[in-house]
């Protein structure tokens, strides 16, 4: 008897040794599964910080900031094609970066943007920016290790447009995995090369049948091209172009589809003080109103150093350039006056700060003023707000960012510099 209590001991324990064996291996291969399939996911979502909390009174969205991990399937994005429709774009991030689980909205906007380049005493180059927009969450979003071959970047995304409530702080697993889709969806950035851009409304067509905003997307179809949409176009400048020459050749092989049933023009800039204006307009003889079309537009490109701003930038030694909410190229035969001109008011006031001082600031924080004089509060009669403004030093690599024109409230300014990789509030 013994001996058969015994035997039933060493089998009962040789079975558990198993069992737990075979467990561990179980928990093992889950893990390095979980790991392979959502490691950068976890440590993305694990690095969401609450900036600043939202304001409803004040119409003021949350603010937050993301440290993304790894190269979110950007590579793979491209060498499929890219994506020619926000819905295309939907499918790819559902089916790699949420795995399927959840389904990522495209929302849409309305935005009245400025910006302009300028040169400081020290001839550091400097790219500013506002987004206009009404309340909305936005997150700053930081891509440290995108891959090889591919520079890290800063940038600000609404958070709208990856469906993210308005209404609502950040909450929730699911949306906070949602937010790994922001780096396909920024609306201004800088890489670590000191390569900026930026995106504005540009309002063109006039058939109000085409859709609720009035205006006509640009919707390019040559098949023999790969195509982007508005957002992943500046992803993809961020993240593969050191330079405007570099960014305008990427951009000249695609197809662009832009995003929200919105039309939108582009700015870019880079640390020598070269800057471009990309718009797509018909071949020839489009006004406004006859610009119904947007598969026959081409790409137009009005670089900083065109005859257009012979004798608009007096005798300045920096070629400084600035945007609103129009088509700059052909404005003087696209419109029939300045009143139909999208921000024509905005674009004369950072003028004139521009040009009384040959294109020089004194340093971000001047730059800053001007954007504060045309931010949406307190600009021709208020309305909406000016969600965040930017000033990017191309030369020196660093950011100054304000949140909701909180440009005097403490805590509501941070900076950030590639050096350091450190998002500090100011």
């Amino acid at each position: 008897m013994a001996k058969l209590k015994e035997l039933w001991s060493k089998l009962w324990f040789r079975a558990v040794s198993i069992t737990l064996a075979v467990i561990i291996v179980i928990a093992a291969v889950l893990g390095i599964t979980v790991s392979c399939l959502w490691g950068d996911v976890i440590s993305t979502v694990s690095s969401i910080r609450h900036l600043q909390a939202r304001n409803d009174k004040n119409k003021e969205g949350s603010v937050y900031s993301m440290n993304v991990k790894g190269g979110f399937y950007l590579d793979k994005f491209v060498s499929r094609g890219g994506a020619s429709s926000d819905s295309e774009l939907i499918g790819f991030i559902t089916s790699n970066i949420t795995k399927g689980l959840m389904k990522v909205n495209i929302g849409e906007s309305d935005v009245n943007c400025s910006a302009f380049t300028a040169l400081t005493p020290d001839n550091d180059v400097l790219f500013a920016r506002n987004y206009d927009f009404d309340k909305t969450n936005v997150c700053i979003t930081i891509c440290n290790s995108p891959g090889k071959g591919r520079y890290k970047s800063f940038s600000t995304v609404d958070m709208n447009y990856i469906g993210i409530d308005t209404e609502k702080d950040l909450s929730g697993l699911m949306n906070k995995i949602t937010c790994f889709a922001a780096p396909y969806t920024p609306l201004d950035g800088m890489n670590e090369m000191g390569l900026s851009c930026s995106i504005f409304m540009s309002y063109q067509g006039e058939d109000y049948s085409l859709n609720d905003s009035g205006t006509v997307a640009t919707d390019q179809s040559d098949p023999n091209k790969p195509n982007f949409t508005s957002t992943t176009m500046l992803r993809m400048i961020l993240d593969y172009c050191a330079n405007v020459d570099e960014a305008v050749e990427l951009i000249s092989g695609y197809n662009l589809h832009d995003s929200a049933k919105s039309s939108f023009h582009y700015m870019i800039a880079d640390a020598s003080g070269k800057s471009a204006i990309l718009e797509w307009l018909p071949e020839e003889n489009a006004t406004d109103k006859t610009d119904n079309d947007g598969s026959a537009r081409v790409l137009k490109v009005l670089y900083n150093t065109d005859d257009m701003y012979a004798g608009l930038r007096g005798g300045a030694d920096f070629d400084y350039q600035w945007v609103t909410n129009f088509i700059v190229k052909d404005h003087k035969d696209y419109y029939e006056s300045d009143e139909d001109k999208g921000g024509w008011d905005r674009y004369q006031h950072i003028y004139k700060n521009l040009y009384e001082n040959n294109g020089v600031v004194a340093d971000e924080n001047a730059a800053m003023q001007i954007l504060k004089e045309v931010g949406r509060r307190t600009w021709n009669g208020g309305g909406g707000v000016t969600v965040h403004s930017v000033v990017y030093n191309l030369t020196d690599k660093t950011v100054l960012w304000v949140a909701n024109e909180n440009y005097d409230k403490a805590g509501a300014t941070y900076s950030y510099s590639f050096k350091t990789g450190k998002l500090t509030a100011v």
